[in-house]
């Protein structure tokens, strides 16, 4: 019987073990794709407390803590202490096994504060005392765990209407690791509610310095924000989309929409997918001009309990895995921005996992031999950012696309506590590629060619594709 988590977690075979700790747990962190707060990072915050850190904002903890019958109060309530929070999570913990909870808590515990403990009711006390102790540590802080982590490059996500103060503020601070935008122009084309959507113009039109009437003011706004955000080391888009949109429409119906939208009518659903469409090719030829990375998160249904949204708000862990048919639509819109000679660098990430070998396939049909893995089947995302679905990530794009060519890992995360993600994703690529090897699937002969495989997915190829984004000087 294996100790749990020694050095060789999840690494089943000799030849696992030596990928990993001699090629992958070498290599330093780019996280291309997270929600961490940017003036945290600015301002170097001091977490007040481990609950701070920990259960703050995360909403896969909150989900298992209601599933074990955990009052919401301990979970988001403002009547409740960090230590009663922290003591209903730790109740909760033993009865995760197999969830990949259990193991990212432990994971955490170890190597952001070196303790080798289970975390139950029985501990729980002494691992908070600990953890607070150290949290209150200059090392410990935000920069501090971005550097516990050889962290080299974060990419954070942020709307056009963003000021990015705390990006400039941090790069004029000196901090060695970079902390650059990301494009997320979601709420540009969020046209179902007209109220909403005209007031984000409103402040689009004020923080642009483009006064906003018609369509085409609009996109002139969005333009400029876009050469802001490219001013600021910019070099990836990311979308949040139910499907993707792919109806026909002309430019004067495009300008009618709005026109009616911003009056302040209800659009059809027919007109909301037009103007959704139409806003997708614009935002693609933007990045294809600036050389961007544009990326699609699709796949999720947001706020199904509408109780809890009107009492909390979104991202409080009422999300799910959707179910949507949208292979042609994505055809569609990639071949749209293809016929144009203006695809840019793509990755895609699904949430439903039956679409693995939907986007396996989508690839091939768009690399055009410019630069190696032009379209990436983005890492297993949300729901799946574990084991079981990165290991079917990875075996769809094996067998149907190109493994060595692939980007790798990020943490999609709101915590500085979420850097194991790359760890324990590195474990899991080395234990897969480790099995094949023993299996006699890859030739040993061929292991200096495995080993810079290793290395370029847990690092070198996030570093080719997107080194304009951390590399660029930036003015000061």
């Amino acid at each position: 019987m294996k100790k749990f988590m020694d050095e060789n977690f999840l690494l089943q075979t000799e030849t696992a073990q030596k990928l990993y700790h001699e090629h992958a747990a070498k290599m330093p962190i780019i996280d291309y794709h997270c929600h961490l707060i940017p003036k945290m990072v600015a301002d170097d915050y001091q977490f007040k407390s481990l609950t701070e850190i920990w259960l703050g904002g995360d909403h896969y903890k909150w989900r298992a803590m209601r599933t074990n019958g955990v009052d919401e109060r301990f979970c988001t309530g403002k009547d409740t202490s960090g230590w009663e929070k922290f003591e209903k999570w730790a109740e909760t913990v033993p009865y995760t096994f197999r969830n990949p909870l259990y193991h990212w808590t432990h994971l955490e515990l170890k190597t952001a504060f070196g303790i080798d403990k289970i975390l139950s009711p029985k501990t729980a006390r002494e691992i908070y005392d600990e953890c607070n102790e150290k949290l209150a540590q200059p090392e410990y802080s935000a920069r501090g765990m971005m550097r516990r982590y050889h962290v080299e490059a974060v990419c954070t996500t942020d709307d056009p209407i963003d000021s990015l103060e705390y990006h400039i503020q941090t790069r004029e601070s000196g901090f060695e690791i970079k902390m650059l935008p990301t494009w997320r122009p979601d709420k540009a084309m969020a046209v179902e509610v007209p109220a909403d959507f005209r007031a984000y113009v409103e402040k689009l039109a004020e923080v642009s310095g483009v006064a906003i009437s018609n369509f085409d003011d609009m996109i002139a706004a969005l333009r400029k924000r876009h050469d802001f955000f490219a001013e600021q080391g910019c070099k990836l888009s990311d979308h949040g989309i139910e499907e993707f949109y792919a109806e026909d429409y002309t430019d004067a119906e495009i300008k009618a929409i709005f026109n009616k939208v911003y009056g302040g009518a209800e659009l059809t659903k027919e007109e909301i997918l037009k103007f959704k469409s139409a806003m997708l090719v614009i935002f693609g030829e933007m990045d294809w001009e600036k050389g961007w990375t544009q990326q699609f998160h699709y796949g999720a249904i947001r706020n199904n309990n509408s109780k809890m949204f009107k009492l909390l708000g979104a991202d409080t862990g009422f999300d799910s895995i959707g179910e949507f048919t949208t292979a042609k639509a994505m055809s569609k819109f990639l071949d749209r921005l293809n016929s144009k000679g203006k695809l840019t660098k793509t990755i895609l990430y699904n949430l439903n996992p039956c679409a693995n070998e939907v986007i396996a396939t989508m690839l091939g049909n768009f690399q055009d031999g410019t630069i190696p893995g032009k379209i990436q089947f983005g890492s297993g995302w949300w729901f799946l950012d574990q084991k079981d679905g990165m290991e079917k990530q990875m075996n769809a794009l094996s067998v149907l696309g190109l493994l060595s060519r692939f980007v790798g890992m990020l943490t999609d995360s709101r915590s500085f506590l979420s850097y194991p993600r790359h760890e324990y994703f590195r474990r899991t690529l080395c234990n897969l590629v480790g099995r094949d090897i023993e299996n006699g699937e890859i030739p040993a002969s061929e292991m200096d060619r495995v080993n810079q495989m290793i290395e370029d997915i847990s690092y070198y190829n996030a570093k080719n594709s997107f080194r304009p984004c951390y590399a660029k000087e930036l003015p000061s």
